[in-house]
């Protein structure tokens, strides 16, 4: 059997490479062994420092709760819809003479808009009025010959049936008098129809024809459309859960507030009133649809404009307020439940649950849990734990702006491991 020289070889550089992926591995294992080390002292309290952590007292803004009226609103997103959107048409053909008014303009019932060429109109009246005075004479001349076939009768001067006829001859032209009636009454109505004016109140939009054109009432787009402004409303809908507490209070005749906030909802665009309620749920999106008025004399609220809603439902008295900032959720006693970190006389904090009821926007009512006058962290939570020590500024009241005390600076080197979870309260 030959010797092969490279095997020794072989077998140190394995030998090598094995020593050097433990050596790797080792290293690795004592990094991840030390930084977790040091997590655990930067989270964990320790010594003299144990009720505020490693550095020391927590800076936080705090409130103050009290006892006010809270606002039951439901949030829905609408759509501004005119009252009246008119599409002007023309009732009769002709050629479009004139157009009077000027795009986008506000116009109210009653205004001239257009002109229609009257004049084969006029001459259609004309004509009516001719038929009808010739009838009428025919109908006199009928009426005094019947008058003297009357008196021919009683002297037996002529025969009945001559009576008869006549007297049908006079019906007849009353017939025709009444339907010459009715064409002249038509005529005059198609000659109102060449000078159209404006239906409703409101702003004109563009122009759908121009001055000259030869105008017919099966036109697709009509003239103008004209939509009434003033006032306006939104359609938006409710969940269906929610017609339970809307209704009692429309059959009790009470009015609901409707609010229109804009795309961000933040800036509110006008106040209004609840108008009426559609007759029907629709099933595949489980939503009733509602339809609140707004005068907007400023124009602000625009056609088939997004608006966000805020239908006001009710309004619950003498309630215990904080802003929504304060409230956490967490497991202080083992089960899942809201709580707040309730400042002590000390500058201490303990965690203390409570039951929520009624949110408006930033303000949460709490129904149990704490009273008037407690002082609640509302920012800075996050690094506290009960029986924390904090930098306690002056307590603000819920109704107002909240006074936020600047949160204290710190290494983000050392506070990023903070930020990493959010420790659960302690029981």
């Amino acid at each position: 059997m030959e010797y092969d020289e490279q095997q020794p070889k072989r077998w140190y550089l394995r030998k090598r490479t094995l020593v050097i992926a433990s050596l790797i591995i080792l290293f690795i294992v004592v990094v991840l062994i030390v930084r977790n080390l040091q997590g655990k002292n930067v989270r964990s309290p320790s010594g003299g420092g144990a009720r505020g952590g490693q550095n020391g007292p927590v800076a936080v803004s705090v409130a103050t709760a009290v006892s006010g009226d809270i606002r039951i609103r439901i949030p829905a997103l609408g759509t501004i819809t005119p009252l009246a959107s008119v599409t002007v048409r023309t009732q009769i053909t002709g050629q479009l003479q004139k157009i009077a008014y000027a795009e986008g303009q506000l116009v109210h019932q009653g205004d001239f808009l257009a002109q229609i060429d009257p004049r084969p109109y006029q001459a259609a009246l004309e004509q009516a009025k001719g038929n009808l005075r010739r009838d009428q004479a025919l109908l006199v001349d009928a009426k005094l010959d019947l008058t003297r076939y009357e008196a021919l009768i009683k002297e037996d001067a002529i025969a009945g049936q001559q009576l008869d006829t006549q007297r049908a001859l006079v019906d007849q032209y009353v017939g025709t008098v009444d339907s010459d009636q009715a064409l002249v009454h038509t005529a005059e109505l198609n000659l109102q129809y060449t000078h159209i004016v404006s239906p409703v109140s409101g702003r004109v939009g563009l122009r759908q024809v121009d001055q000259g054109n030869y105008v017919t009432p099966s036109d697709a787009n009509g003239l103008v459309i004209i939509n009434q402004l003033e006032p306006i409303t939104a359609i938006f809908p409710i969940p269906e859960d929610n017609i339970a507490s809307v209704m009692p209070r429309i059959r009790a005749g009470e009015t609901l507030s409707v609010e229109a906030y804009d795309r961000t909802n933040s800036n509110k665009l006008a106040d209004g009133k609840l108008l009426t309620v559609d007759n029907q749920i629709d099933t595949t999106t489980g939503t009733v649809k509602l339809r609140g008025q707004f005068d907007n004399q400023d124009g602000t609220l625009f056609p088939n404009q997004f608006v966000n809603i805020q239908l006001l439902v009710n309004t619950l008295h003498d309630q215990i307020l904080i802003p929504g900032s304060a409230l956490h959720q967490g497991a202080p006693n083992g089960a899942l439940t809201s709580f707040v970190y309730l400042v002590k006389p000390d500058n201490t904090v303990t965690v203390r649950p409570v039951t929520t009821g009624a949110v408006d926007g930033e303000q949460v009512a709490i129904t149990q849990g704490i009273a008037a006058s407690d002082v609640v962290v509302t920012e800075g939570g996050d690094r506290l734990k009960d029986g924390a020590t904090i930098i306690l500024p002056a307590a603000t009241p819920v109704h107002k702006i909240p006074a936020t005390a600047p949160a204290a600076k710190k290494d983000p080197k050392k506070d990023g491991s903070q930020r990493q979870s959010k420790p659960a309260p302690s029981p």
